[in-house]
């Protein structure tokens, strides 16, 4: 019998633990490493939407997903001005395999079932554990790895999935540096009021304000603002500064942001993006999720991207093996659709970074005549996308 192939993954992120448990699923040797010495991410949330939640039930952790989340049933989200008055409400579509259209969940908590899953399928894991050489030259049919405990190894495929600095993405694309956009975004996790139960998002002059449930009793807020290049602010600062940032804020915001001190939960992160050009690959190396192609936040769909590059990567090695054309067919897939995504997520940002009470003012009014229309159009191109290669809901 031959023996299965063997695939290395660099990076236990989003994009890392879906791969691997994809490729274990479908009966490769899988071997996944990552830099921290212990299972440690943030712990603010993220919201994923129907496409990708339909991507995580693909790899098998979809329940559980539902059931330590927060499920949006109606896909409601309710757009507010920076006081809390109304703009409009728009409603998001529900996923292909009929589960909700929105879910919210802490970050940490995606992790946890990641890494069960992992664990119940005897994936190996290498932690504290990084890359520090990889020759795998054009025509190869291995990568030869070493790592940062000496040893050395042979994979018939590396999975760069270390990020959006990633250390694989210079020897696959060049130096590739992150792209500042301009924005930071902070986040906030808070108690949840029982009555609260929507995803609302608050247009302010210049700035972008979110509210998400996450769990039954856990919401977190974020927002975005712009912030010059480089700047930083020690991390007891945060809850200050996220206070002060977005004073003018009042609705249904005021009561979390009066919350912030000195205990708070509160991350700082600057926005930043990559757009690797194709190939994504070089020999036996292979770059997915934010090393080949991270995402402005605005539209919530880098972890729902990082997914489906796991899925449609497993699927093609799994049918087609791996070589040359597959890896490079894997990306040719892939990057129309994260292009995409990218172009239209920065555009809401840039919507949201509105300096003047005029503009947005034409831009709220804009909003209640065509954001729904607008949202039915970026899923209606994102199923476009998918539908010639996805198979049916099983």
């Amino acid at each position: 019998m031959m023996q299965a192939a063997r695939v290395l993954i660099v990076g236990a992120g989003i994009a890392g633990c879906s791969a691997a448990i994809a490729l274990a699923d479908r009966g490769f040797r899988v071997t996944l490493v990552e830099k921290q010495g212990e299972w440690r991410f943030q712990s603010s949330g993220i919201f994923i939407y129907g496409n990708g939640l339909e991507a995580l039930r693909r790899v098998g952790v979809l329940p559980e997903i539902l059931q330590a989340g927060f499920a949006i049933e109606d896909g409601r989200n309710v757009y507010l001005d920076q006081h809390g008055e109304p703009i409009v409400d728009v409603f998001y579509p529900r996923s292909s395999g009929g589960a909700a259209p929105i879910v919210g969940i802490r970050r940490a908590e995606m992790h946890r079932i990641l890494a069960a899953r992992l664990d119940a399928l005897g994936v190996e894991i290498r932690l504290a554990t990084t890359v520090t050489k990889i020759e795998s030259p054009e025509g190869s049919d291995c990568a030869e790895v070493v790592f940062s405990d000496g040893t050395a190894q042979c994979f018939d495929l590396v999975v760069g999935a270390d990020g959006i600095r990633s250390q694989l993405r210079e020897a696959v694309a060049g130096p590739i540096a992150p792209r500042y956009t301009g924005f930071g975004v902070w986040r906030s996790v808070h108690e949840r009021p029982r009555e609260l139960d929507a995803k609302i998002m608050m247009m302010g002059i210049g700035k972008r304000l979110g509210i998400m449930p996450i769990s039954d009793d856990r919401l977190y807020i974020f927002g975005t603002v712009s912030e010059p290049a480089g700047r930083w602010y020690p991390k007891e600062d945060w809850p200050a500064r996220m206070r002060e940032r977005f004073a003018e804020f009042g609705g249904p915001a005021r009561q979390f942001l009066d919350q912030l001190g000195a205990g708070s939960e509160v991350l700082y992160t600057a926005v930043e993006e990559v757009q690797a050009p194709l190939p994504w690959h070089v020999g036996r190396v292979l770059l997915i999720g934010d090393a080949a192609h991270a995402s402005t936040p605005f539209m919530g769909q880098g972890g729902a991207m990082a997914v489906e590059d796991a899925v449609v990567l497993a699927d093609m090695l799994a049918r087609d093996g791996i070589g040359e054309a597959t890896l490079r067919a894997f990306g040719e897939r892939r990057f129309p659709m994260c292009r995409f995504v990218q172009d239209a997520s920065r555009r809401v940002g840039e919507a949201g970074a509105l300096e003047d009470a005029e503009s947005c003012a034409r831009r709220n009014a804009a909003m209640r005549e065509g954001a729904q229309q607008q949202v039915d159009a970026f899923y209606g191109q994102l199923a476009g996308f998918a539908a010639p290669h996805m198979p049916e809901p099983a």
